[in-house]
């Protein structure tokens, strides 16, 4: 038998009040419905009173009001939580709720676990197929291209280091047909190696591939298409990717997401991403905040300039404080990690990291690894202009350093390996902006143990 749709109704007092009730009695007469609670949500100065008992009494259903003339969102949760909502309905309209609100009513309502719907529209919290049977964390994002796979990389790394035996499992827009295993830990995986499995037809920097070099850890691939605006996708096999992740010899996973795809796994604890590169207004509206309150952990990325100023960086942390205060927040850069020796060589260095921020790049990896790099190229996602970056300064270069991204197997190893070059793969390791902020490595730890904890505690 199938269990009553428990549904809380936004109402507003522009609406004369038997409509309401009789879209009320509408929803309470379909099968399966039980409109549990009513809040109205503002225009309540247009009622006769303002008894919640006597509204009540008139909607047939418990009655809560807004205090003021702002549109009520805790005492919305506050409802959800009460009446353990399985749906919000929205039967408000303007002037009462325009665009944004409506968006941030859903974001704290899919941040609930349950779906936010009205007349023409439905949203919903994305799948978490519950299937793991170790500990688990999420490391998800606000958008492409802000350093995932590298902050993925670096818990890895880290976790593995103190004992906890990890395994990742990626899904991307190139991942293979069945969840792939690569065992990191065990391969000698170098650029000869990489552009054999190219040649192969196997897109080799998929992101499981980069997090087996980079980590030297299990990684169990998955490919996913489509991405809904809650971070839904349309199709994967990550859920297959999982029940193998439960099969293999680790003690904990770690679900690395897709562009602003969430992975559809329910698990213990999540690290949200942002990009502090993104417009503002992509993190503060639409679904930016959905995802943001999702994080246990909330890491900020690219917190330099052209990328983002200091003021920049602030509202968006004071943002972050607001609607998830529960969580640690750490705002950091990238900076470059050669994967192999590369002191005292002449480098060609490729690079996903925008031309405003190559001469620090630059400036770091001279510092740090005793070398010289000679050119540097952008294009790791454009190989025509790749391949003219690289036919100019090869001829000067011991060594090809470059990330594992995009073009970087099938053109820039192997027309370095072509040319007689070393080819050297690269890291980009996060780093605190300042010693302001917590310690990223400890509060990694911390998360890691909670989820763990939280697993012993659900088993």
């Amino acid at each position: 038998m199938k269990a009553l749709n428990k549904m809380l109704c936004l109402v507003d007092g522009e609406h004369y009040l038997p409509v309401t009730k009789e879209a009320i009695d509408t929803l309470n007469n379909l099968e399966h419905i039980d409109i549990v609670c009513a809040v109205f949500i503002g225009g309540t100065e247009k009622l006769r009173d303002d008894s919640e008992d006597s509204y009540t009494e008139k909607l047939g259903v418990p009655v809560k009001f807004a205090k003021d003339k702002d549109i009520p969102y805790d005492l919305i949760v506050d409802m959800i939580r009460e009446f353990d909502v399985d749906t919000v309905m929205d039967l408000s309209d303007e002037p009462i709720l325009d665009y944004p609100k409506r968006f941030k009513i859903a974001c704290k309502v899919l941040n609930e676990g349950i779906s936010y719907e009205g007349p023409d529209f439905k949203f919903e919290p994305t799948s978490q197929y519950d299937v793991m049977k170790k500990p688990s964390i999420t490391i998800l994002g606000t958008g492409k291209r802000i350093g995932k796979t590298a902050v993925s990389g670096f818990v890895a790394r880290l976790i593995d280091k103190n004992g906890y035996e990890p395994c990742v499992i990626a899904m991307g827009r190139g991942g293979p047909e069945e969840p792939e295993i690569v065992h990191g830990e065990e391969l000698e995986i170098n650029a000869e190696f990489l552009l054999e499995q190219s040649e192969k037809g196997v897109h080799a920097a998929s992101d499981h591939w980069e997090d087996a070099l980079m980590s030297r850890i299990l990684t169990i691939g998955c490919r996913r298409c489509g991405g809904g605006m809650a971070g839904e996708v349309f199709l994967t096999n990550m859920k297959k990717g999982a029940q193998l992740a439960n099969e293999v010899d680790a003690k904990f996973a770690i679900f690395e997401g897709s562009g602003a795809a969430i992975p559809p796994i329910k698990t213990n604890k999540k690290i949200s991403l942002i990009g502090a590169n993104q417009p503002i207004e992509n993190l503060t509206t639409y679904f930016g905040p959905y995802r943001i309150g999702l994080g246990d952990l909330v890491i900020l990325t690219m917190c330099e300039e052209p990328m983002c100023s200091d003021e920049k960086m602030k509202k968006i942390e004071e943002f972050i404080g607001e609607i998830n205060p529960d969580a640690t927040i750490i705002s950091t850069v990238f900076r470059p990690k050669p994967l192999s020796d590369i002191s005292n060589k002449k480098v060609l260095f490729a690079t996903t990291a925008p031309e405003d921020v190559k001469d620090k790049l630059i400036e770091y990896l001279e510092d740090n690894y005793n070398c010289e790099i000679i050119a540097t190229t952008s294009h790791l996602s454009n190989r025509p202009l790749l391949r003219k970056d690289l036919e100019k300064h090869m001829a000067q270069a011991d060594v090809m350093l470059t990330e594992l991204k995009a073009a970087a197997v099938d053109v820039a190893t192997k027309d370095a390996l072509s040319a007689g070059l070393e080819v050297v793969y690269c890291d980009n390791i996060p780093v605190p902006v300042n010693d302001t902020y917590p310690s990223l490595s400890e509060s990694v730890i911390k998360l890691v143990d909670s989820a763990i904890d939280d697993f012993n505690k659900s088993s």
